[in-house]
């Protein structure tokens, strides 16, 4: 069998778990100075409009726990967790829990109906130019951010949000 292929395989899948590693220790430091995401630091903003068209300023939010999940519906994992975030926002919103999406690497009408059809009620802003998931740092959809009410980031996952996961981060941004 060939070597070649499986050196560039083994390289492609390095390079990608470089990548990915670079993505979450810079979410984990004290804090990039260029606007972009970082654990403990305040979270980049997010102005722009909403699937419906209206206005949107993640500032408007602070004073509350949010989420801020990165999707598409073309994105498989990210349909899968639609509902635990859907029930998540339900079960906590005596808290002034809210959950906001960034729709990024789909188109818009899709969305639309994905949202129609799964009754998921919270604004999704759209990021027609990624430069919301490049001050997020995005690496893969879904991507989750927890953000405190006084409007700082205190937790990042890459992937698929469960219901254990889910519990444990909102523990850092209920308070």
């Amino acid at each position: 069998m060939p070597r070649r292929p499986i050196l560039l395989a083994l390289l492609v899948a390095a390079l990608t778990t470089a990548g990915v590693l670079l993505v979450v220790r810079a979410g984990t430091g004290t804090g990039p100075t260029d606007g972009r995401v970082a654990v403990g630091q305040p979270a980049p903003a997010i102005v722009g409009a909403t699937l419906d068209g209206a206005a949107f300023d993640l500032a408007s939010l602070r004073g509350k726990p949010v989420v801020v999940n990165f999707w598409g519906p073309s994105c498989v994992p990210c349909r899968d967790e639609f509902p635990l975030l859907a029930s998540k926002q339900a079960e906590h919103a005596a808290d002034g829990f809210t959950v906001v999406g960034v729709l990024t690497d789909d188109p818009v009408e899709p969305a639309r109906d994905f949202v129609a059809q799964y009754g998921g009620d919270w604004q999704t802003v759209v990021d027609p130019d990624k430069a919301i998931k490049a001050a997020y740092r995005v690496a893969a959809r879904p991507q989750t951010y927890f953000v405190d009410r006084s409007g700082v980031v205190r937790s990042i996952q890459i992937g698929e949000v469960t219901d254990a996961d889910f519990e444990r981060q909102y523990q850092r941004i209920r308070q």
